[in-house]
Parts: C-alpha cells; structure tokens; sequence
C-alpha cells in the first residue's frame, strides 16, 4: 500500500482495480487505490457485485483511515463468501463452522467423561486390591484353607508312623490272648494227626 501511494506521488500514476472496473480516471487521492491495487482485479469486483462501488466508497469515507484495511478486508471476504454461495454467504460458512465446533466440543466432553470413569474404576480397583491384602478375615481364610489342605495331604510323620507300624499276624494275636494260644495248639494238633498215615494207623489199631 505505501509502495501504491509513493508511486502514485511520483507521478507514476497506475489506475487501481475499482478505477480500470468502474472505466474512469484514477485520481492521486483515489479512496480505492490504497485497497484495491491494480495487480488484484477480482477483489474489487466482487465487492463491487455485492455491495456496489458507490457503497463501498461512502463506507469508506465515514471510517477512520485506520480501520480501512480491516472494512475492505472484511467486504472482500463476505463478497467472496457470497459469490461462492449465494443464499446463504458467509452466513453458510460460519453457521458450518459452528457446528463443527459443536461436534469437536461434543467428541471432547465425552472423551473427558471416558477418561473421569476410567480413573473412578481404576481408583476403586486398587482399593478393592489393597483392602483384600490387608484384611485379618482374608489372611485367617488362606491359613485355615492351607491347614486343611496340609491335613488332607497327611503330612510326613503321620505317614511314616504309619508306614513303621507292625501289620498284626494270626501268631502275634495269639501271643496276645491265652484264649486264642490254646486254640491255636488244638488246631496244630489236629493238623499233626491229619498228617499221619492212615495204612499204618489201621495196621496198629487191628494188631491191638
């Protein structure tokens, strides 16, 4: 824009955009030169489509030189916006805009809301593992679990005792009961006489 006005005051003078459009003259004081520089057609003549020359112009000189830039900028861009949609402009684009805000916010709070009730569980989890090691009720349920297991196992000196105790024999019962020796002595008597001979006992018994 400087550069547009030093020329302009060398008296190199270019007509700018609006003034080569609208087929006139351009001035040194042009209100459009400083906006619509002659290398950039198109700006000015969507904003021309859309708000009128004679409009941009008498918006322009109601504004301070200060906030120019940003008006012509602003005009650009809704003309732009305007031409590429004509119902909606740039209404269309924020109104889009907007509810692409509205769905990352949306996507955003339940992310958030996933990550507070992952935590909750995580958080209960732990105090669900700390209280199950530290409880009294637990550790007396493991031991008695492990005593019983031990002690349907057998443990080692009760097999052993087991293993050296002597089996009990019909001679062993006997030694022990004077009842059962003396049953005992008739049955190996009798055992004896069955053993004997039976010719020889009937030869001895018909020589007597």
């Amino acid at each position: 824009m400087k550069e547009v006005m030093l020329g302009r005051k060398q008296g190199a003078v270019s007509p700018c955009a609006a003034c080569k459009l609208l087929r006139r003259r351009c001035s040194q004081d042009c209100l459009f030169a400083p906006y619509f520089p002659a290398d950039e057609p198109h700006k000015f003549a969507n904003v021309h489509k859309v708000f009128g020359a004679s409009n941009v112009n008498k918006l322009l000189q109601e504004l301070p030189v200060q906030h120019r830039s940003d008006a012509v900028s602003s005009m650009v861009y809704e003309a732009n916006a305007r031409v590429r949609d004509p119902v909606y402009g740039c209404v269309g684009a924020i109104s889009s805009l907007q509810h692409q805000v509205d769905a990352l916010q949306t996507q955003l709070a339940l992310a958030q809301a996933k990550m507070v009730h992952m935590r909750v569980r995580h958080a209960a989890h732990l105090a669900q593992l700390g209280h199950y090691h530290h409880s009294p009720s637990s550790t007396g349920t493991a031991a008695a679990a492990t005593d019983n297991n031990a002690s349907s196992r057998g443990s080692p000196a009760s097999a052993s005792a087991v293993a050296s105790a002597p089996m009990s024999t019909p001679a062993a019962a006997a030694a022990s009961s004077p009842e059962l020796m003396e049953m005992h002595h008739h049955a190996k008597s009798f055992f004896a006489l069955d053993m004997v001979d039976q010719t020889n006992m009937g030869q001895l018994m018909w020589s007597c």
